[in-house]
């Protein structure tokens, strides 16, 4: 592996706690469960529109399939247009995983350059790092809405080191989705997989270049190289 000049965060799950969304479901009525599937189907979704060309901001994907989910519930406490409004709003108010607090101050000191690539929206990655006390750790919050194509298509990347002016290889992409560093090692970054759970990788994809349990990890392997 060589020693990166550039990390390239995702933001969804593996910066912020995205499972704290269950409790926005909750508040409308719905139950907490439904967080998880529905998040999924969110990226099987804008994946979908990106493979036949029509790519489409997160929130709109996003808030097309809470009105399908959230319509089929008897339980809502409000008016679903609002519902969906509540729910959506709690991106901008997730928090980060406790190694991400630790972990980014300890790369930005260290002098590692970072930038966040999300399929949401830069506002959001934004209030999530600015919450969190961290956005003067990253030099760049970008958004694939800018590139045109969701990760994992190979614009996306391109968009990233295209605007830290590093080349492919000098990038590595930190993410806990195996379906993103996938992207990434075929537009030629190099890649870290954040695994909080110990689940295997998957063994259709190829391996990736370092596997860490955190950010707090990922700093103290970095940092030794340095």
């Amino acid at each position: 592996m060589d020693a990166p000049e550039l990390l390239v965060l995702d933001v969804n799950e593996t910066l912020s706690d995205v499972s704290a969304l269950g409790a926005r479901f909750a508040d409308v009525g719905a139950p907490a469960e439904l967080a998880t599937p529905w998040f999924t189907a969110v990226l099987r979704d804008g994946f979908v529109l990106t493979i036949l060309g029509g790519s489409r901001p997160f929130a709109e994907v996003a808030g097309d399939g809470l009105r399908t989910v959230l319509s089929l519930q008897d339980g809502l406490d409000r008016p679903l247009d609002d519902a969906v409004a509540h729910v959506l709003a709690g991106f901008s108010e997730l928090p980060v995983h406790a190694d991400v607090a630790e972990g980014l101050p300890r790369l930005a000191a260290g002098g590692v350059r970072m930038l966040t690539l999300s399929n949401g929206a830069t506002s959001v990655a934004e209030s999530i790092l600015a919450k969190a006390g961290l956005r003067d750790t990253v030099e760049d919050v970008l958004s694939v809405e800018d590139a045109g194509a969701w990760k994992p298509e190979p614009r996306a990347y391109a968009y990233g080191v295209r605007r830290a002016q590093v080349s492919e290889r000098a990038a590595m992409m930190v993410a806990c989705h195996p379906w993103d560093l996938a992207g990434a090692h075929a537009a030629g970054y190099q890649t870290a997989y954040v695994d909080r759970t110990g689940a295997p990788w998957p063994s259709v994809f190829p391996e990736p270049d370092l596997v860490v349990s955190g950010f707090a990890e990922l700093a103290d392997v970095l940092l030794a190289e340095r």
